[in-house]
């Protein structure tokens, strides 16, 4: 209790367990990332030049599948038990599988790295629901924008250092990408260190049985989404953006910088994470902007900016081959995409936090983590297809199409999803009086 006395009292950004979680998260999308970009370095490598052989797409959906089969149970479970102790496991298996990408690269065998990318999908979908879902648990809904917008601009500021790491690592690791392993062990190490500083907070639903619903999303769950209406078209449009950023980002802009511009690993790397500066800043200003509402200004500006920045990245240029904004133009959209990107997802993040009632906040994280990586599964799909279609045409299709595929789903959004704007404390008084019920009838 004295600690709890002691928040209501300080900053956030002087909360110990705010840092703890930042840090934490950081380091363990760092090395998700750091995995997998090299990984689809190798495919595009074996793919030699065959646009119909680029084994990225597979690489996306084996990262996916652990979070489409997991995320229900995840979700269950984070409401079980203790967020805390989740979050402190997750971390321990992460140093495990880390230890195993070190064996798989060592191997050389691309069916290694991948079992070892599904192992890291796994962990992280048990990750998932509890690190959004304790968000709530440990600080006021009042503080729900800024601490939303830190862990995401930290997310993506650890995914740009990760992807430009990455792109470094393959040109002057080439052939000993182990060695990059052992470094992602003492890091993992690390975030279960920074885990423990996260205080312990009270378990939602401890007495609550398992049903083989769990596994995918419980009806009653089911039955809180659907009487939102907000909160079920924002689950729809945050899965829908996470089909998008999985066909661009790193897939469609690895294209572009090693195939269409001839660029090396570590350069297009350095590509790569421009759409992360982007979405770092689009993070931290929606943070700030957001306050303590809902601001639906700010999705409806996103979307139609990360349209416009897609359109202009698909452009094909006078000569083939090119791109119309040329690769100065494409730092410069990929930022801007990325920007309007950070502008539309932290107020989803809000939004879903604050709308779902207190005992449900781990279920429904997990079952957006569930409708998010069906999509990024679905995205990976999408990607493949679209290959098989452009190199199937009898004329050249340049990589830089993949954009302009990507701009066909975002246009939904642009067109139909227009959620107007709410102070967050209205949305949790909505739920008090179906929420006791609830809890009286658990016990």
């Amino acid at each position: 209790m004295p600690e709890e006395t002691l928040h209501e009292n300080r900053s956030v950004y002087q909360d110990r367990s705010f840092i703890g979680m930042l840090v934490t998260q950081f380091l363990g999308a760092f090395n998700d990332n750091v995995f997998k970009q090299i990984l689809l370095f190798v495919c595009i490598d074996l793919a030699a030049g065959k646009r119909e052989d680029n084994l990225q797409g597979v690489a996306t959906i084996v990262f996916a599948v652990p979070f489409i089969l997991l995320s229900g149970y995840c979700g269950y479970f984070s409401d079980k038990k203790s967020k805390r102790d989740i979050v402190i496991t997750s971390k321990v298996l992460e140093i495990v599988v880390m230890a195993l990408g070190a064996l798989a690269f060592l191997s050389g065998s691309v069916f290694a790295m991948m079992t070892v990318l599904f192992f890291m999908g796994a962990q992280s979908a048990l990750f998932g629901p509890s690190k959004y879902g304790i968000l709530p648990e440990l600080f006021k809904d009042r503080d729900l924008p800024r601490v939303n917008g830190a862990i995401l601009m930290t997310t993506f500021l650890s995914i740009i250092l990760a992807f430009w790491i990455s792109g470094e690592i393959k040109e002057s690791l080439d052939g000993e990408l182990w060695k990059a392993s052992v470094i992602c062990i003492g890091i993992a190490v690390v975030g279960t260190l920074t885990a423990l500083l996260v205080r312990r907070t009270p378990v939602a639903h401890p007495e609550m049985s398992f049903h083989i619903s769990a596994l995918a999303v419980k009806h009653d769950t089911w039955k809180v989404i659907r009487k939102d209406r907000r909160l079920f078209w924002t689950l729809i449009a945050a899965s829908v953006f996470w089909t998008t950023g999985g066909v661009v980002y790193p897939n469609a802009t690895n294209d572009l910088g090693i195939q269409q511009f001839g660029w090396g690993e570590a350069a297009t790397g350095r590509l790569a994470a421009c759409t992360g500066i982007g979405i770092a800043l689009g993070c931290a200003v929606a943070g700030f902007l957001s306050r303590s509402k809902f601001d639906g200004r700010l999705v409806r500006f996103g979307s139609t900016g990360m349209l416009i920045g897609l359109v202009l990245l698909a452009l094909p240029g006078s000569t083939p081959g090119t791109i119309a904004i040329g690769w100065q133009g494409a730092v410069l959209a990929l930022i801007w995409l990325g920007f309007c990107a950070g502008l539309f997802t932290v107020p989803l993040q809000v939004l879903l936090q604050a709308a779902t009632p207190r005992d449900h906040v781990g279920r429904v994280m997990g079952a957006m983590n569930l409708a998010n990586w069906i999509g990024l599964a679905l995205s990976g799909v999408y990607y493949s297809i679209w290959n098989l279609i452009f190199s199937g045409m009898n004329v050249h299709i340049p990589y830089n199409a993949m954009y302009g595929a990507a701009a066909l789903l975002i246009l939904p959004l642009v067109l139909f999803y227009r959620p107007e704007s709410v102070e967050l404390g209205s949305i949790k008084d909505e739920h008090i009086s179906d929420d006791k019920p609830e809890m009286n009838s658990s016990r």
